[in-house]
């Protein structure tokens, strides 16, 4: 595993820019693979045994995802929008399950640990680097149960929207009135439909 200060730097360069956030990410995301057991999950060997469930869509969120390299694409990063700054790391193998929180007195904190350090913003990012982390996290052993549909890994489930067509994967259809439909036409969907555009090559 690389040092804390070159995940950082690398976090920070991917993300965009240099914040607390990353701090708060970069080290939770450390503390979390050291809870569970996992080294290096970016290794081919350790690559499947990792799940992380991230809270919060904030630059923490994108720190956690470059150090573990878990990825909405890979199946193992989860987005459960709780708007709560915390993570959970989950290692498949073992079982081993734990959830980190960000602790909000940390923020006040920030001026012990950096004094010397101008406005608050710089001043939190200096502090987060070297706060103890029982001052920075509180920190839950859990079980979570893990739904084969949603393990890493090729699409085990798909049906058809009985209304539309298209293809449901995932075990994320949804059953209204005797129907399977996906969510736009059960109308639980994020957006409404206003026009389908016809595409020309």
């Amino acid at each position: 595993m690389k040092t804390f200060e070159t995940l950082l730097a690398g976090s920070a360069k991917e993300h965009g820019h240099m914040c607390p956030g990353q701090v708060i990410g970069v080290r939770m995301a450390l503390l979390g693979l050291d809870l569970i057991d996992l080294e290096n999950p970016k290794e081919t060997r350790d690559i499947k045994k990792l799940i992380v469930y991230v809270e919060i869509d904030r630059c923490a969120t994108d720190a956690i995802a470059y150090v573990t390299g878990a990825a909405l694409g890979r199946r193992s990063l989860k987005f459960v929008d709780g708007g709560i700054m915390a993570a959970t790391f989950v290692n498949l193998e073992t079982g081993k399950a734990f959830r980190i929180i960000s602790r909000e007195s940390a923020r006040y904190l920030a001026e012990t640990y950096a004094s010397d350090v101008a406005g608050k913003r710089d001043q939190q990012l200096q502090a987060y680097k070297k706060m103890p982390l029982h001052e920075l996290f509180q920190v839950s052993e859990v079980k979570v149960r893990i739904l084969q549909n949603d393990m890493p890994g090729p699409t085990k489930f798909k049906v058809l929207c009985e209304k539309c067509g298209i293809t449901i994967r995932d075990r994320k259809e949804v059953l209204q009135d005797g129907l399977t439909l996906c969510r736009e036409c059960a109308g639980i969907a994020y957006y409404y439909a206003r026009r389908d555009l016809e595409l020309i090559v």
